[in-house]
């Protein structure tokens, strides 16, 4: 099996259950204002994105990105039985997202970009779509030392959060090649087992700004 394919798998098959996706507080950390523009990458069920609105008012705008289709039918039902109108929910992948350059204020995510093999083009498309001093809140997970070739090439590894975790030096080589420069990191975890090779890995979120 595919590592696109087992990620997909997992995601469409939780799509109705109340299983918890998160690894962190990203939209807790974004202090969303009255009137911003905000995406969630890999936004699940849409939790965060509904969240959102009570602090961006009618004024703002907030928009869920997610690979699932499955995932992407329980978000609208759950905005449409709230009767939002300033949100939208479109089927797309991390590494293109269908946006304009300089379009939101504020990029969350939560515990998805571990998912994506070239974080680097992940960071770089944050930056683009980012408006001059927008920010990003990310909350991931990081791997201890670099994980063995049997975990990296374990698809179910990857659906299941860990396969694709980098090091935390990597990670923000990642960012900075994206040309972030303001970086906090806002929570870190001890590192915990994962998986039958117990591997070490971290829940990590960090906050960057677009200069």
């Amino acid at each position: 099996m595919e590592t696109i394919q087992a990620i997909r798998i997992r995601y469409a098959n939780e799509a109705n259950t109340a299983c918890c996706l998160s690894c962190g507080s990203a939209l807790e950390y974004s202090y969303l204002k009255n009137g911003e523009t905000l995406i969630d990458l890999g936004c699940g069920r849409g939790t965060d994105v509904i969240k959102a609105t009570k602090y961006i008012g009618k004024e703002g705008k907030a928009i869920g990105l997610d690979a699932t289709p499955e995932m992407l039918e329980v978000a609208r039902k759950n905005a449409e039985k709230l009767r939002l109108k300033n949100v939208e929910f479109i089927q797309g992948e991390i590494e293109n997202i269908p946006l304009s350059d300089n379009s939101v204020d504020v990029v969350i995510s939560n515990c998805v970009l571990n998912h994506a093999k070239d974080k680097e083009k992940v960071f770089k498309e944050i930056y683009r779509i980012l408006k001059k001093g927008g920010r990003f809140i990310i909350s991931d997970i990081i791997a201890e030392k670099p994980l063995p070739e049997e975990v990296k090439n374990n698809p179910e590894a990857w659906a299941q959060c860990y396969g694709g975790a980098i090091t935390k030096e990597e990670y923000f080589s990642a960012i900075a090649s994206a040309n972030f420069k303001e970086i906090e990191i806002l929570e870190e975890s001890e590192p915990y087992e994962k998986g039958e090779e117990k591997v070490l890995i971290r829940s990590i979120t960090i906050r960057g700004y677009k200069e």
